[in-house]
């Protein structure tokens, strides 16, 4: 009966082109549905290069630093505050030395911390513009990548400059937006 339900769990999700993994429990086996770009070799090297470089930046930096690696199609994104220009320059440097890294956008902020409210209201616009895609017809959601750091919203997907243009308008008329970057790779 377990396996009759996500079956049907399943096959609603491939109805409505949702880009979840479906595991059936007990059985071992996986189900993706998903409109992503990317190859399956790139999303496991995106798992990786976020998983590696954030490793090597606590084992350096532990509570000096807060820093998010964000990687889409082998590119990272370098997201939050370090205390020193050297420092954003060497997790740079780190996050470059790890295999397969084909590009670094490096928005790390020099300065203090910010708070736990701001991070709380980072996860609100982030979910906010989320939803906000999901509604869109000019592009599919899964197809743009949302991180928020300190009320900036950035964009990453590989996408038409159609596709980029729709998303950074949905995204900076998002209540509670700051700034858009694009961190796109263009497909056309």
């Amino acid at each position: 009966m377990r396996f009759l339900s996500v079956l049907i769990l399943a096959l609603a999700a491939l109805s409505q082109g949702c880009a979840a993994p479906i595991v059936a429990a007990g059985v071992g086996a996986g189900l993706m549905a998903s409109s992503d770009r990317r190859s399956a070799g790139a999303m496991v090297e995106d798992d990786t290069i976020e998983s590696k470089s954030g490793k090597r930046i606590e084992e350096k930096y532990k509570d000096s630093a807060r820093v998010s690696v964000t990687s889409y199609n082998r590119f990272a994104l370098l997201s939050g505050e370090v205390q020193t220009e050297a420092a954003r320059m060497d997790i740079e440097r780190i996050v470059g030395s790890v295999p397969n890294v084909k590009g670094i956008a490096n928005e790390l902020v020099v300065g203090a911390s910010t708070g736990l409210g701001t991070r709380s209201n980072d996860s609100f616009i982030t979910s906010s513009v989320k939803a906000r895609f999901v509604n869109s017809t000019a592009f599919k959601a899964d197809h743009v990548k949302v991180v928020t750091e300190s009320g900036v919203v950035y964009l990453m997907g590989l996408v038409t400059r159609a596709e980029a243009d729709a998303a950074s308008d949905i995204a900076s008329t998002t209540r509670g937006v700051l700034k858009v970057v694009r961190v796109f790779e263009y497909i056309d």
